[in-house]
C-alpha cells in the first residue's frame, strides 16, 4: 500500500452487520425480553421486525414493539438488566474485517458510527479491535439516531472534514439514509441498496480507498 493513496481522509464503519454479524445476538436478546413478559418469541419470518431489531436504536427498536403498551416500562426495565457478555456466543466477527482494518490503518483515519448504545467498548476489548479506530459514534452520544445524518454530522466534525471526504459503510436502509442526509459517499455490505458501490466482503473496501499515485 506504500504505493497508493487513500481518496478519503476517513473511512466510517456501522457495528452490526457490517463489523459483527449480531443478528442472532439481537433475536436472543429482545426474545429473552418477550419471554419475561409471557409473550411469544419474534416470528424470525417477519422481514420488517428483523430489519428494525437489526438496524435501530435500543430506544426506537422498544418503541416499535412496545409504543403504547402498557408493558413498556416493565420491558424497558427488564431489558436493562440483559448483561452484554451474555450475548457474546451469539457474535461473530464479519470475515476479512481484521485484515482490512490493517491495510487501511495509517492511510486514512477509521471510525465507527454504530446505533449501539452501550456495548462498544466490550465489543472493542472483546474482538481485539483496540487501537484501531480513533473515534467511535455511539446512539447515547446524539439525540437523534440513524437514521437522522446527526451521527454522521458528528464523526464529520471531529475529523473536520467534508462529507465527501469520508467513505460511510453500512448495511442497512437507516445507514443509507443517514450518509444520504449528511452528504457522505456510502458503501453497501451484503444488501442490495443504492450506493456507491455494493460488497460483499471486507477485502473489496481496498479498491473503493485507495487511488495509485
Amino acid at each position: 500500500m506504500s504505493r497508493m493513496k487513500s481518496r478519503y481522509k476517513a473511512v466510517i464503519y456501522d457495528c452490526d452487520g457490517v463489523i459483527l454479524d449480531s443478528i442472532e445476538s439481537n433475536y436472543v436478546f429482545y426474545n429473552r425480553i418477550m419471554g419475561f413478559l409471557g409473550r411469544p418469541e419474534i416470528d424470525r419470518s417477519n422481514s420488517e421486525a428483523q430489519r428494525v431489531l437489526h438496524t435501530y436504536s435500543f430506544g426506537d427498536v422498544m418503541n416499535y414493539f412496545f409504543a403504547g403498551d402498557r408493558q413498556q416500562e416493565e420491558a424497558l426495565s427488564f431489558a436493562k438488566t440483559i448483561r452484554y457478555r451474555d450475548l457474546m456466543p451469539y457474535m461473530r466477527m464479519e470475515d476479512g474485517f481484521v485484515s482490512a482494518l490493517d491495510q487501511l490503518k495509517g492511510h486514512t483515519s477509521l471510525a465507527i458510527c454504530t446505533n449501539r448504545a452501550s456495548s462498544m467498548e466490550m465489543i472493542i476489548e472483546d474482538f481485539g479491535l483496540a487501537g484501531y479506530f480513533e473515534f467511535i459514534m455511539t446512539a447515547s452520544q446524539v439525540t437523534h439516531p440513524k437514521p437522522h445524518p446527526e451521527p454522521l454530522l458528528k464523526v464529520l466534525e471531529h475529523f473536520d472534514i467534508a462529507p465527501e471526504e469520508a467513505l460511510f459503510v453500512g448495511d442497512g436502509e437507516v445507514d443509507m439514509q443517514a450518509a444520504r442526509s449528511a452528504g457522505v459517499p456510502f458503501i453497501s455490505y451484503k444488501s442490495h441498496l443504492p450506493a456507491l458501490a455494493r460488497i460483499q466482503h471486507h477485502a473489496e473496501i481496498v479498491q473503493h480507498v485507495f487511488t495509485p499515485v
